[in-house]
């Protein structure tokens, strides 16, 4: 795997490699995705695409029992509660918006689990356009990352591409499109690293949490900002 040290004001990368070999094989950990829109049904595809097995929970459940039958064997239905009592990986692949009401809803269930953030704080606009909703030196991963509950690890993972994108890109040949990930605690690393692999991604690990903001939309690293596409580990090499 490929680690940068992001370093905002002269915009350069400090970078090493961790050979694959060495990643924690970390499998048998649960993963729930909560919410199944556009994003969360594409890595809940990816991930069962890749034989990794997925709880997926909804508000509405029939969405997940639908979409679990679609997926077949590698998914599950549950009920948000029960799918937070058993997974110890939560993608919360619900709106920005609707975050800080359900870390605050679901507290208790969610004291001591990973959760992976990929939410991207924009609306549209009367142009049809995107906006940001939040201040232009903010990102939603730090704000997240505030509201966690007790012994909880955030990482911002899955939000740099577009739907589109990240289900056309994944396991993609000969070299793996890349996918950013960000968390103030390296000891989730592996598990997040395997994630992204399963889902047919090369991942490649910016720093802390406070590098968010290079990970969301209009962001450096995301497909609607500065990078503007999916890249491979050799194009991210070459362009820095």
């Amino acid at each position: 795997m490929v680690h940068w040290s992001y370093l905002s004001k002269d915009r350069t990368f400090a970078w090493s490699i961790k050979h694959k070999k060495t990643m924690l094989k970390i499998s048998d950990t649960k993963v729930a995705i909560i919410g199944l829109g556009n994003i969360g049904r594409v890595v809940a595809d990816n991930l069962t695409k890749g034989n990794r097995a997925v709880i997926l929970a909804a508000r509405d459940f029939s969405k997940a029992q639908k979409l679990a039958k679609e997926l077949g064997d590698f998914a599950q239905p549950m009920e948000i509660e029960a799918a937070l009592q058993v997974a110890d990986i939560i993608v919360l692949a619900i709106w920005f918006a609707d975050i800080q009401e359900f870390l605050t809803q679901y507290a208790s269930q969610l004291e001591g689990k990973i959760i992976v953030d990929p939410s991207n704080p924009i609306a549209t606009d009367e142009n049809s356009g995107f906006v940001k909703t939040i201040g232009a030196d903010e990102s939603a991963g730090q704000l997240n990352a505030a509201l966690l509950p007790k012994g909880a690890k955030l990482a911002k993972a899955f939000g740099t591409l577009g739907a589109a994108s990240l289900a056309n890109a994944s396991g993609q040949k000969p070299e793996m499109a890349v996918l950013f990930y960000a968390t103030d605690d390296q000891s989730i690393d592996g598990q997040i690293e395997e994630l992204i692999v399963d889902a047919g991604f090369e991942p490649v690990r910016v720093g802390s949490i406070d590098q968010s903001i290079q990970l969301e939309v209009f962001g450096e690293l995301h497909e609607f900002g500065a990078l503007g596409k999916t890249v491979t580990l050799a194009e991210i090499t070459e362009i820095v």
